[in-house]
């Protein structure tokens, strides 16, 4: 049989009290003349012998007390000197170096019956273990509240709703998280391709969105933290970032299955600093990269097109409890490395006045973040505030809250503006290039929060579209670019969505979760029935180059080696290279291959999302 440390340490105590108490208890009386006891001694014997068996089940149980206190004091130093870690959008907050020593009280009294007199002292740390430990020392910050610890903050839009940690140590809390989606595009491609969102990309397949494996480690105020992202992710997310085309050493695949991975550390001042270097979150947009933490699995276009992660340094200073000033260093706009010359610079304030409403403002730039396109600087704010404003655990309707996101930026330089479109002395265009949307969700929760309901949406008006995501058409990447759907100054982009999303969670770990979305553009970019895969083309390999139109004849597609900027038909034209001649009509198109593009999308999606 195996016995816990705490089991052992019980039988050990109840051996030394009944020990003592058959040592010192009440005697025999055994006749003077006989070797039996007489009668009237049997009966005192059998009376004595009850009131030991009672007082020792009384002092047994007395000691189950006081070890089931010890244990809770030994729990909770344990969880005060591991990592914790706010629900406030993944903020570190190492517990404090030094921990208290619990109060000394008096050990359980001896009398010279050999039981207890007086079992009443109060379940703590035995006076001999007490006064043992060494007097605590309080640390810098002592007496501050750690920050965002008044409140229960998990009803947040982007913030995991576990409240329990069961596989935390002292030095490490671990983190598993499953994200698995089965999706139904009422479109029906035939490539089962969905493209213009950074959360959803098959059609009626069952895929494994995410499969993260790491946690956070905290060891003398130095921390760590590492997630993985196997699945989907580790392809979709990588192509989105054009950087790794500048310079060597291929960027995307050195870092496509880590989705954070930096390493920093604590000082007890203020309210606490940290300072971290590596891959972190972005929380540009509200919701989180992990769709478990979210309201609703696809999130409007101000979230689903801004960034997810930054490669750089941060510094987290906790003012007061209820405000967080995050200042970064990064090398770009979601990016591995560089675009051009110039990083990144930003920074997030995060500010609690109550414990119903939450407040965040994301900023950026400097950066040059359009490939190519080395004196083009771009600028963007990034809003929210998130309200409670019914909470009643006691009714069926328990809680009800909404988030509001307003986004605007710009990109200025290298023939494009900030303030419309202008014209310079020498005949070109200085083209309007910004960036303006909102997303609204309010979400109901019901049934002690095993259910909820959200319903939300949003809507982006992006001039030259440099943050809308390229459709994958025949494998385009953020670095080849399509002919089909280009995003040069003056290309418009107008966009709104809906969504209805119904969760069920029968446990603070798993999230089953029905949605259905619709999506309307004004110029044609969501994956209709036809697909966005060339004839010939797979889902690791495209037909020639992405950034080249391609020839259709008898079926077959192949590279017509032209790119964007070629006339479609007439003398010179992409229909004349693929035999179309030099008409101009529909018949000199129809040697052209061309994705089918459309302009509305409705789909269901139904997940399974897992976090421990």
């Amino acid at each position: 049989m195996r016995f816990t440390g705490k089991d052992m340490l019980l039988r050990i105590i109840v051996a030394a009290v009944l020990g003592t108490i058959l040592a010192a208890g009440p005697k025999t009386v055994w006749a003077q003349d006989a070797n039996t006891p007489t009668t009237q001694t049997q009966d005192n014997q059998a009376q004595d012998n009850q009131k030991t068996h009672e007082e020792l089940l009384r002092q047994i149980q007395l000691l189950q007390q006081q070890l089931d206190a010890v244990q809770k004091q030994l729990d909770a130093i344990k969880n005060a000197n591991a990592p914790t870690f706010s629900t406030q959008h993944n903020t570190l907050i190492p517990a404090p170096s030094v921990i208290a020593a619990p109060a000394a009280t008096t050990a359980p009294a001896t009398a010279t019956s050999g039981v207890s007199s007086s079992a009443t002292a109060s379940p703590a740390q035995p006076a001999a273990v007490a006064s043992a430990a060494p007097p605590a020392q309080p640390p810098a910050n002592a007496g501050k509240a750690a920050p965002f610890s008044d409140a229960d903050w998990t009803w947040l839009n982007g913030n995991p709703r576990t409240k329990d940690t069961p596989m935390a140590t002292k030095y490490f809390v671990p983190e598993i998280r499953v994200d698995t989606n089965y999706n139904l595009d009422f479109n029906h491609p035939k490539d089962d391709t969905i493209g213009g969102s950074s959360e959803i990309f098959r059609s009626q397949e069952v895929q494994v969105e995410q499969l993260g494996v790491g946690g956070d480690f905290l060891i003398d105020n130095v921390h760590a933290r590492f997630m993985t992202q196997y699945g989907m992710y580790s392809v979709t997310t990588a192509r989105n970032d054009g950087s790794p085309a500048r310079g060597q050493w291929d960027l995307d695949n050195a870092y496509r299955y880590v989705s954070e991975a930096y390493g920093g550390y604590h000082w007890d001042k203020m309210h606490g600093i940290n300072l971290d270097a590596g891959i972190f979150m972005s929380y540009i947009g509200l919701f989180s990269y992990y769709n478990f933490d979210n309201w609703a699995y696809q999130p409007s276009f101000v979230s689903s097109n801004t960034p997810w992660f930054f490669n750089g340094v941060r510094a987290q200073f906790f003012v007061t409890e209820h405000l967080k000033i995050e200042p970064w260093f990064i090398n770009g706009w979601q990016s591995y490395g560089r675009f051009n010359s110039k990083p990144g610079l930003g920074g997030q304030i995060k500010w609690t006045p109550t414990k119903y409403i939450n407040v965040i403002s994301n900023n950026y730039g400097y950066g040059e973040d359009s490939l190519g396109n080395p004196n083009r600087s771009r600028l963007h704010t990034d809003n929210s505030i998130e309200i409670k404003y019914y909470d009643n655990p006691m009714k069926k309707l328990d809680k009800m809250a909404f988030s509001l996101t307003g986004d605007a930026g710009c990109e200025t330089g290298d023939g494009v503006s900030c303030h419309g479109n202008s014209l310079n002395s020498n005949g070109t265009v200085n083209y309007k290039q910004s960036f303006l949307g909102w997303m609204l969700y309010n979400r109901f929760w019901f049934d002690k929060d095993r259910y909820a309901l959200t319903i939300g949406g949003g809507a982006i008006n992006n001039p030259g579209r440099y943050l809308v995501l390229l459709p994958p058409i025949n494998g385009a990447t953020a670095i080849t670019g399509t002919p089909y759907f280009t995003e040069n100054p003056g290309d418009q982009f107008h966009a709104t969505d809906g969504t209805v999303t119904y969760d069920y969670m029968p446990s603070q770990y798993i999230t089953f979760r029905t949605e259905y979305g619709y999506r309307h553009a004004q110029e044609a970019y969501w994956t209709g029935r036809g697909g966005i895969t060339p004839p010939g083309g797979t889902t690791s390999a495209s037909v020639g180059n992405p950034a080249d139109y391609l020839c259709l004849n008898n079926g077959v597609a192949t590279d017509s080696g032209l790119a964007y900027g070629t006339p479609l038909t007439g003398p010179g034209s992409v229909a004349a290279a693929c035999g179309g001649g030099t008409t101009i009509g529909a018949a000199a198109l129809s040697h052209i291959w061309f994705p089918d593009l459309r302009r509305d999308e409705q789909k269901v999606t139904f997940a399974i999302m897992v976090k421990f």
